[in-house]
């Protein structure tokens, strides 16, 4: 039996970069992965998607072109030359990954990774290694980090849909999609699809897309999303699907029923455990979730730990590595790097991006006094091309301090913009900060430098309850 001082299950954004860091600062490492190195962002979500975001931005461009003098015709998009580019630039990063890992020392192994007790782990066949023999290691740290995977909704007809994971390898690319839930997955594809040709329906549960942003970005997300020429259906729930010979028919609560050619349930996604064996070890679970420690990603059982979204944390890639270099830094090497999680930004890859950092306006006035402060305009790229969908910018300030709070934008470049807001706002600086801060002209970031005026004055919600 093999010896390690660290043993990481899964080889996603986390694990990898946990591993790596390990590894050089002089511990005996090794990690498994069962089906992608790199994991969903490279193989399945963040990355892909991105890429798939561009091929949609393109089609616009070349429409808007021709306002500005060029002799352009649109064609029609060719969806296998993406998806075999695609699959290329995602083979190459695999390598990149595994080649990483090798080079600081980290022995790789291919399979299906379960516990046989806290500090024991067997490795046996997967996707991957189908005819692999059953290896078993023995370690004092292990970390779980098999990050999550795509959840459907339990509704009849549900097998005849697909989740993010298939999107990615389809065939054909469909001219009808009815796409379930309005989290960043489901608004994201839909822009997608519906700037590659197809015509979209968007059916979400909610009043407005995706919860847990500021509510007035969601409600300007909302005005933009028929825009792209995608129909909207708020408020509808999904009861069953049926396949029928040209598709499928997608049965709303109402009686309601959108005729498509592809179901895709963007429905959220939940931690990838079933296999791991987690009782074997006595590892604690809470609504799906490993129940961690956020200081130090510490579980119920000493020597394992879990990080990414296997947790009841925080459940994005860049948090993920930053707990996984954290993790590595307390158990090897030296600590105090720090991280200021709070101030995750975070970003919506629709047509017109969302992104956004800090505290809601929801989420401040909860403890605070606000100041306000917005601008929308047309950007200047679309005043040309007539583009209709103009851009949101907003500031929430604390008025006895004058801290920026948080920062949100939807428009071109906001995840761009927003990043390097994100350093203002985790730095705690002011709006007095922001206004002698010289714009760049003529841009829209400017306008996060140019906005005197406040909005509208926000008392604490405790003080409208009372």
């Amino acid at each position: 039996m093999q010896e390690f001082d660290l043993f990481v299950i899964g080889a996603g954004s986390g694990g990898v970069r946990c591993a790596r860091i390990a590894a050089q600062n002089g511990a005996r490492v090794a990690i498994a992965e069962r089906r992608h190195w790199g994991g969903t962002c490279v193989n399945l979500g963040c990355v892909p998607k991105k890429l798939m975001v561009y091929a949609a931005e393109y089609g616009r461009e070349i429409d808007d072109a021709r306002a500005y003098g060029w002799d352009v015709t649109p064609g029609r998009h060719d969806w296998r030359t993406l998806i075999d580019a695609k699959d290329r630039e995602i083979e190459r990063l695999n390598g990149i990954y595994v080649s990483m890992l090798k080079k600081a020392g980290v022995e790789l192994f291919t399979g299906d990774a379960r516990f046989v007790d806290a500090n024991t782990v067997e490795i046996g066949p997967s996707e991957l290694a189908l005819d692999a023999e059953v290896q078993t290691v023995h370690a004092k740290n292990i970390v779980i980090a098999t990050g999550g995977a795509p959840t459907r909704l339990d509704i009849p007809g549900a097998e005849h849909a697909i989740v993010s994971d298939d999107a990615f390898h389809l065939e054909n690319r469909p001219e009808r999609v009815a796409i379930i839930g309005s989290g960043y997955i489901g608004i994201e594809f839909a822009g997608i699809f519906a700037g590659l040709g197809s015509q979209v329906d968007f059916v979400y549960r909610q009043d407005l897309p995706l919860r847990g942003f500021d509510e007035e970005m969601r409600r300007h997300i909302a005005e933009l999303v028929p825009l792209n020429g995608i129909t909207s259906h708020p408020g509808s729930t999904p009861e069953r699907i049926e396949k029928t010979f040209e598709g499928y028919r997608l049965h709303l609560k109402g009686g309601k029923v959108i005729e498509t050619d592809c179901v895709f349930m963007a429905t959220g996604r939940h931690p990838n455990l079933t296999s791991l064996r987690l009782d074997l070890a006595g590892i604690e679970v809470t609504d799906g979730r490993i129940v961690t420690r956020l200081e130090d990603a510490k579980t119920n059982v000493p020597g394992v730990y879990a990080i990414g979204d296997v947790t009841d944390t925080y459940n994005l890639t860049p948090t993920a590595i930053a707990e996984g270099h954290l993790l590595a830094e307390r158990l090897f090497g030296e600590t105090g790097r720090e991280w200021s999680f709070a101030t995750t930004p975070k970003a919506v890859f629709f047509s017109q991006p969302l992104a956004s950092v800090g505290l809601t306006e929801e989420e401040a006035a909860e403890h605070h006094t606000l100041d306000i402060y917005t601008s929308s305009f047309t950007p200047m790229r679309q005043s040309l091309s007539g583009r209709k969908g103009k851009a949101f910018m907003k500031l929430v300030v604390d008025s006895k301090s004058q801290v920026v709070l948080g920062a949100h934008m939807i428009g071109p470049d906001s995840p761009e913009i927003i990043q390097g807001l994100a350093i203002a706002v985790t730095a705690g600086l002011t709006k007095r900060d922001l206004d002698r801060t010289i714009g760049l002209h003529p841009t829209s970031a400017e306008e996060f430098v140019t906005m005197r005026t406040p909005t509208r004055h926000v008392p604490p919600s405790s003080d409208k309850q009372n």
